[in-house]
């Protein structure tokens, strides 16, 4: 795996954008601004309590521009902030803070401020432009790019959104820094579901590799690599609706992890930790239908294992809750539960007939209680 820093194009015709990826792009990403500001436009960064506590300095510079204004606001840390309030409290301030048609919004941030954020460009004034500045491994491999932007209901998450995508992501991996390890890990659950879906060698690669750490010298090029999948992929079904495959398939393991985060209550795992935990119910599917052997299962298992992250509920949860939030999840069709499946490591596929009692054994393998 390559550890140069790179720019690559995720391709969309008129809505085509750059992902930049380096270890220092602070500059680049200010100077964006700074030039969006002395053409008069008001910019608005969006970001959260950690991470304003964490660029203090930054966000202070960039204050108070002549010809213009950059306005900063903060929300809330965690995934309860992508909800219904927040979005209301998000939209009255950038009323007061004068953001029309010519402003862009900077979402600075984890995930839950890109999803945020970008359903927030996309509905205020019927949508203005937004840039994604990730702040966690996991919103630099996944949530910041290809357009998925949303808030969660109580009937499950990210029900309420739209597919909208931003003029440019800065992937500065120096931000990782200050990045607590627990939040790293959960971001390597992204990374390897990427290797497990479609890329055999980078899956190997991670097997191979000691565990990686913010400043490990191959972690600027396993994040392009990341990147450079799931453009291909949004590339070719952007809004997910091809009938087999597609865009779906970046969704391996997320609908056991969108389960366990509604009926957990959002915020009790974080997003790559539930995902891991559904990555290893995935491969346990595969392995049901034919298509991988126990060591496979157990590859993953340890390599998910090595990060600190879990393979199992941490607390029993009850079947039902867990299966009442999976019937409610966007990836069910036509009343049947849409499940993706791995035909080898490396190479996934989207099934859609798997028998209930399957599911139900990998709940209680899982650690779930109930019928």
């Amino acid at each position: 795996m390559t550890s140069i820093a790179d720019t690559l194009q995720v391709t969309l015709g008129e809505r085509s954008y750059p992902i930049h990826v380096a270890p220092n792009l602070a500059a680049e990403w200010i100077a964006h601004i700074r030039a969006f500001v002395d053409q008069g436009r008001n910019i608005a960064i969006i970001s959260d309590e950690n991470v304003v506590r964490a660029q203090t300095t930054l966000l202070q510079a960039l204050s108070h521009r002549p010809k213009g204004a950059v306005h900063i606001h903060t929300l809330p840390p965690g995934e309860p902030t992508k909800s219904l309030a927040q979005l209301g409290h998000l939209y009255d301030w950038l009323a007061a803070s004068n953001i029309d048609r010519s402003g862009a919004l900077f979402a600075l941030g984890g995930g839950v401020i890109g999803d945020l954020v970008g359903f927030a460009a996309a509905s205020y004034l019927r949508g203005i432009d937004f840039y994604q500045v990730p702040t966690t491994l996991l919103a630099m491999v996944d949530s910041s790019v290809g357009g998925k932007t949303g808030i969660n209901i109580a009937a499950g998450k990210n029900l309420v959104g739209a597919f909208y995508q931003p003029k440019a992501v800065y992937v500065d991996t120096g931000v990782l820094a200050s990045l607590p390890e627990r939040e790293f890990s959960a971001g390597m659950a992204e990374v390897i579901k990427y290797g497990m879906l479609y890329d055999e060698a980078l899956y190997a690669h991670l097997r191979g590799s000691e565990r990686m750490r913010y400043d490990h010298e191959a972690l600027p090029g396993v994040i392009r690599r990341c990147c450079e999948i799931k453009a291909a992929i949004v590339r070719t079904d952007e809004k997910e609706i091809a009938a087999s495959g597609g865009r779906a398939l970046l969704n391996l393991g997320h609908t056991f992890a969108h389960g366990i985060e509604n009926a957990a209550g959002y915020g009790e795992y974080l997003h790559g930790e539930a995902v891991s935990i559904g990555l290893v119910m995935a491969a346990k599917l595969s392995q049901r239908m034919g298509k991988l052997q126990q060591a496979d299962v157990d590859s993953v298992a340890h390599l998910l294992d090595r990060y600190a992250l879990p393979t199992a509920l941490r607390a029993p949860l009850q079947i039902k809750d867990l299966w009442e939030a999976m019937m409610r999840d966007k990836k069910v069709r036509a009343g049947k539960l849409r499940f993706v499946a791995m035909e080898r490591l490396g190479r996934a596929m989207t099934v859609d007939d798997v028998p209930e009692e399957w599911i139900r054994e990998l709940w209680i393998e899982a650690g779930a209680v109930g019928n």
